[in-house]
């Protein structure tokens, strides 16, 4: 009878132990994560290209180098990305990179999957990057800190002197995010 009483218990406990579904404008926004913006395979392409071991041997400012670096950033702006995603409704934890804004407030930024992303090079590839526009904009005194952006993805490619993304999201919630570590 205990056994029962507490298992009971636990099924009455679990929808509150649950992580709450995010509803957007009616729809559910489930969380996704930056892997989902990656197709299979892409992965490994990535790691081969930063294993050349060709790389470790070359002078950065060398005719070679420069071409290595240029054939680099060529893959990274030019990722592909998935197009099951397109006009799903969905939310992402991030980092903000603001790209236009005034007063404090950004209304046009890059979510990127960490904090630096963008600075400095290489930039992320494309398909982790994400053209973010939010109307009524989000203050920029935070943007050390993770933020969970909640709204309509599109694979839609932008190119700003800060990097290349392969999504674009119109934002309707911006919220702040803890990440939780292993």
């Amino acid at each position: 009878m205990r056994v029962f009483l507490l298992f009971v218990m636990l099924l009455m406990l679990q929808p509150a132990l649950a992580e709450p579904e995010m509803l957007v404008n009616g729809e559910p926004a489930p969380i996704i994560s930056w892997d989902d913006l990656m197709p299979k395979g892409f992965e490994a392409s990535l790691t081969e290209l930063f294993n050349n071991p060709e790389f470790d041997e070359l002078d950065d400012y060398s005719e070679r180098g420069v071409a290595l670096m240029n054939e680099m950033m060529q893959v990274l702006s030019s990722a592909p990305v998935v197009e099951e995603m397109h006009g799903r409704m969905v939310s992402i934890p991030g980092f903000v990179v603001p790209l236009e804004g005034a007063g404090g407030i950004v209304k046009h930024f890059f979510l990127v999957p960490y904090y630096g992303a963008c600075i400095h090079v290489p930039p992320p590839p494309s398909n982790q990057i994400i053209d973010v526009h939010f109307e009524p904009g989000t203050h920029d005194e935070n943007l050390y800190e993770a933020i969970l952006v909640s709204g309509r993805l599109t694979t839609q490619t932008y190119s700003h002197e800060m990097g290349s993304s392969g999504y674009r999201l119109e934002a309707y919630s911006i919220q702040p995010y803890d990440f939780v570590l292993p």
